[in-house]
């Protein structure tokens, strides 16, 4: 997709659709903007400015016709754990540093890495956020008094259990109200958002009947600015880059996973292709723009996305529109956001956090009882009882670990002889037994990849026959897809031990990434040119050729089909057919 392309025939038609879904999205956006931001620990208004900011640019800049950004649920556990450590200050630089993370991430072209990330470890934090975010409103929801917000999942559950006393009955009515206009608005309002309908309704409740009894956003946070922040550049230090080096890192790394996880579904729904190095970099500059206005970390948001394309967008001016409407209700009606009850917005969060907790492929994989259900039960543990930066490591690494351990389980290394019953006398490991084994010629099957985790196996496989010391080792290796530095090394070792002791080594099939490693490091000039074959049946003949016809006098194994007349006294007849 070209810089310019996707604006391509654009026409009056198309804004008029553009300007519908982009309005619909901007309504979505709001009360989820803000409830992102208190989740997050910040005021509401940073939300909003999130998405007027990030949003717009994302749309702009950005590798998908589609995408819609802003805060996102994904990040409120990584937000909350910063601005606890650090501060809200601190939260600004590392998102900037994080949108110059990913901006290098798209110029270097690492747009494709993200989908190397195991599934587990995806749907293991994404389902660990999810009950962080889901529990993280339980105190809202009750209208609990005194709770403090801590990072650990274990503290907050506690602190609720002591607080459960001080639970407000209006506050939970607000919540029930809240949740039941959720869920019948789209019945009857199917053009409007359950979730504004909801805020309107409890706030107009809130100020007629409960005025005082239940917290608001005004009374917990103040009334909200109906203007953007003027630009502020934070001040940075090394020493505040260092620490927050790894929080930016996280964040980056999210906001990739997440934006072209985004992306890829709005590819599906549309049939379209975005570009993902170009989708890092617009991120990025959005991410650097929004701290600029006091914004949090934005990333591509699935739903909103989704719920663009459904409403008729068609390029990314929809985004951009998108924007320009939370603008302009900001302007207006930032003032009346202040009596918005907090336990109404609690079912907002508790469905966002259920609709992205991927609980039926959660279930799918779980059931599976595989190492990958492993590495999804360790990942969702640790980000519930850890946090998401431990999970995302040690989910990759206990993921690498374990795939290293499949590819070495796979590697296969059998000693085989021809098989006379089947077609074509082809090779087979049950035809070598004791009383069946030629004692000159030791041909192996090499299946599976060799590389630093089974590079030992291949190895230690040969040891025992090299010690008999054979006159020919031929090595079958056309199933050898790949073939690292650590498996040329301990390749090099067997042929070396087979030189010295006098043994020809024969290669057969080989593959031509293999070969290309064993030309790099001339490894094929030490075994010979002339004893490389493109099939085994040559490679035989030629080994054939090599044997010592005296040590074949009345040997009983038959290992080959020309062995009958090897070991009678007929040899010199032989000898004339073969040379």
């Amino acid at each position: 997709m070209k810089w310019g392309g996707r604006f391509e025939g654009y026409n009056q038609e198309a804004f008029r659709k553009d300007c519908i879904s982009g309005f619909i999205v901007g309504i979505i956006a709001i009360p989820l903007g803000m409830a992102f931001a208190i989740a997050s620990g910040v005021k509401p208004e940073y939300g909003i400015y999130t998405t007027i900011i990030a949003g717009t640019l994302i749309s702009l800049l950005g590798g998908s016709r589609y995408q819609i950004g802003g805060p996102t649920g994904a990040f409120i556990p990584i937000l909350f754990a910063i601005v606890m450590q650090y501060g809200y200050e601190n939260l600004l630089i590392a998102g900037f540093m994080a949108g110059i993370l990913l901006v290098l991430m798209g110029v270097l072209r690492l747009g494709g890495l993200i989908k190397f990330i195991p599934r587990p470890v995806t749907i293991g934090f994404t389902a660990g956020i999810a009950v962080i975010i889901f529990t993280g409103q339980i105190s809202n929801f009750l209208g609990l008094q005194g709770v403090q917000r801590h990072e650990d999942f274990l503290s907050n559950m506690k602190e609720i259990f002591i607080h459960f006393v001080t639970l407000n009955i209006y506050s939970v009515g607000i919540a029930c109200l809240s949740l039941a206009i959720i869920f019948i608005t789209p019945r009857y309002l199917r053009s409007i958002p359950g979730s504004l309908v909801a805020l309107v309704i409890t706030s107009i409740v809130a100020v007629l009947f409960l005025d005082g009894k239940v917290a608001t956003i005004g009374s917990t946070f103040g009334a909200i600015p109906s203007t953007l922040p003027s630009f502020h550049f934070p001040e940075i230090t090394w020493e505040r880059l260092q620490n927050l080096l790894s929080p930016a890192l996280i964040i980056a790394i999210l906001g990739a996973i997440e934006s072209l996880l985004s992306a890829v579904v709005a590819d599906g729904m549309t049939r379209s292709q975005h570009n993902s190095n170009r989708e890092l970099i617009g991120q990025g500059i959005a991410n650097m723009a929004a701290p600029l206005f006091g914004g949090i970390p934005a990333t591509g948001a699935i739903a909103r996305t989704a719920t663009n394309i459904r409403s008729g967008a068609v390029s990314p001016m929809s985004g951009i529109i998108h924007g320009l409407v939370v603008l302009l209700i900001l302007i207006v009606l930032a003032p009346y956001a202040s009596s918005i009850p907090l336990a109404s917005m609690a079912p907002i969060l508790m469905l966002v956090a259920w609709n992205m907790s991927e609980r039926k492929e959660f279930m799918h994989i779980l059931k599976a009882k595989t190492s990958d259900s492993i590495v999804l039960l360790i990942t969702f543990l640790l980000t519930v009882f850890t946090n998401l930066t431990t999970a995302v490591e040690v989910g990759l690494v206990l993921a690498v670990l374990l795939f290293v351990k499949r590819m070495r389980d796979s590697l296969q290394v059998e000693k085989v002889l021809p098989d006379p019953s089947s077609k074509h006398e082809k090779v087979a490991s049950h035809m070598v037994t004791a009383s069946h084994d030629c004692p000159q010629i030791s041909m192996f099957t090499i299946e599976g990849p060799l590389f630093f985790g089974d590079a030992d196996v291949f190895e230690r496989s040969l040891m025992s026959t090299l010690q008999k010391r054979p006159s020919v080792l031929l090595l079958r290796m056309g199933h050898v897809p790949f073939m690292d530095m650590t498996g040329e090394a301990n390749l090099a070792k067997v042929v070396r031990q087979c030189i010295n002791q006098g043994t020809t080594v024969l290669i057969s099939g080989i593959q031509p990434q293999p070969k290309e490693i064993l030309q790099r490091t001339e490894l094929d000039s030490l075994v010979g040119e002339s004893h490389f074959f493109a099939h085994t049946g040559d490679a035989i003949n030629y080994a054939l050729s090599k044997l010592d016809l005296d040590k074949c006098l009345g040997c009983k194994h038959f290992a080959f089909r020309e062995c009958s007349t090897l070991s009678s006294s007929q040899q010199e007849t032989f000898v004339q057919k073969t040379t």
